[in-house]
């Protein structure tokens, strides 16, 4: 049960956000890249996973409009640092995925409200926490087998050069978490 609300949670066009940063994040990989967005993505779910297990065990409590104004953010960041990255082909050790593990920390914090509703009055959480991380690696998965998908067509078959690629996807996802961030510091400072 946990398994599956994890993944759908994060797929979910209603949370867009989620998917915009995992689209963020391996914007700048191609399908032969697969490894290295992997631990890209396993990095951002160590990330989330730790600040979900604090926060649903009230360890670690943020206000949720502060926590959803810096997503977008987190976003932003991800996107800009790719539209103004000077290679074309990632390294072996690059800012992604220092933005992976960290931001995942603050998307962490956007989940746990989301879990504790489930979670309700359970006194052992650790099962549905471990299923619904697992949940949501699987979701993360499934968004880059489609974004790197698309990358193989339009770079390899629709013979767009990769860092055109990157610019395209990185600069609309960057406008899309812009405008979010405007309209939640907007909400932020009415609260």
């Amino acid at each position: 049960m946990y398994f599956q609300m994890g993944w759908q949670h994060i797929v979910d066009w209603e949370g867009m956000d989620h998917i915009l940063f995992i689209a963020a994040l391996c914007a700048v990989y191609l399908l032969e890249d697969w490894r290295k967005v992997l631990v890209l993505v396993t990095a951002f779910t160590i990330g989330h996973s730790i600040t979900l297990a604090l926060s649903v065990t009230n360890v670690v409590f943020i206000k949720s409009s502060v926590i959803e104004f810096l997503i977008p953010v987190t976003i932003a960041i991800t996107a800009f640092s790719n539209v103004i990255r000077k290679q074309t082909v990632p390294g072996k050790l690059q800012i992604n995925y220092f933005f992976a593990g960290f931001f995942g920390l603050i998307h962490g914090m956007g989940f746990s409200g989301y879990l504790k509703s489930l979670l309700g009055t359970q006194t052992n959480i650790v099962r549905p926490l471990l299923a619904f991380n697992l949940g949501l690696e699987f979701g993360q998965i499934l968004i880059v087998t489609g974004v790197l998908l698309l990358a193989a067509i339009v770079v390899n078959i629709r013979r767009v050069k990769r860092r055109d690629w990157n610019l395209f996807l990185s600069s609309a996802i960057f406008g899309v978490a812009f405008m979010m961030a405007a309209e939640r510091y907007q909400e932020l400072m009415v609260k």
